[in-house]
């Protein structure tokens, strides 16, 4: 695990990665995806149960889904094929699941 600047960063349930802090907003990269975190989160944590939303523009709103557990939100940078979007993360696996039959891109 790296830690750059003085900023701290978490452990992803699926390995290491790299915590960065810049200028204007810090970074985290696992062995997926490069993440910058939403200013709207009120965890900072990335959870074990992920979905990948590959639209970066979307209006994505966790609260709305009615998530009984804590959640995190994302623009990510998904470093298998470049592609960008959103994920959210989830601490627990049935939001994931409401989340993902419920989402509709706009």
């Amino acid at each position: 695990m790296v830690f750059r600047g003085a900023v701290k960063g978490l452990l992803s349930p699926r390995g290491g990665f790299t915590y960065s802090a810049g200028m204007a907003e810090a970074s985290i990269t696992t062995g997926t995806y490069k993440l910058y975190p939403s200013p709207r989160n009120r965890v900072r944590e990335i959870f074990l149960h992920e979905v990948f939303v590959p639209h970066p523009y979307a209006i994505v709103d966790p609260p709305s889904y009615d998530p009984r557990g804590r959640w995190s939100l994302f623009a990510a940078h998904r470093l298998a094929d470049g592609k960008n979007g959103q994920l959210v993360t989830f601490e627990l696996e049935a939001d994931a699941q409401r989340f993902s039959s419920r989402f509709v891109p706009d």
